[in-house]
């Protein structure tokens, strides 16, 4: 079974697919625990959750965290790259670029292989499927 960073199962369970039918997803369990190992990245993510899902820019996360922005950059750029959040949009400040970015809701409607997801639509993504468990725990 493929999962979403295009690695295939090494054999030892890793990769499991979340959910049955056309909905279903291949996760790779290491490359997200890994993305969300880090208590300021699931920080990140639950204040991005909250109220319905915000977009916010790493400077209002950092202010809200009360943490530098150099810390609060180099996290959400790592959950950007572990396809956790996406960037919506940018405006210039100062000479500067501000990048905002929401929880990542939607999968292509393939998947990094090329292979749909047998409906047509976008599928979850590991976030989303996860989301009710999350919840639980916290």
């Amino acid at each position: 079974m493929d999962t979403l960073n295009g690695h295939s199962a090494n054999g030892n369970g890793a990769a499991r697919a979340i959910g049955n039918g056309p909905r279903s997803i291949p996760v790779d369990w290491e490359h997200l625990a890994r993305a969300t190992a880090h208590p300021l990245r699931v920080s990140i993510l639950e204040i991005l959750g909250l109220d319905g899902g915000r977009t916010l820019s790493p400077s209002d996360l950092s202010q809200e965290l009360q943490i530098p922005l150099s810390n609060t950059n180099y996290h959400v750029t790592e959950l950007h790259k572990a396809d956790l959040i996406v960037l919506v949009r940018q405006r210039q400040v100062r000479g500067a670029t501000e990048h905002f970015y929401r929880l990542q809701t939607q999968a292509p409607a393939t998947n990094g292989n090329g292979l749909a997801n047998g409906d047509g639509h976008a599928a979850e993504t590991p976030l989303a499927a996860l989301e009710p468990a999350l919840h639980e725990a916290a």
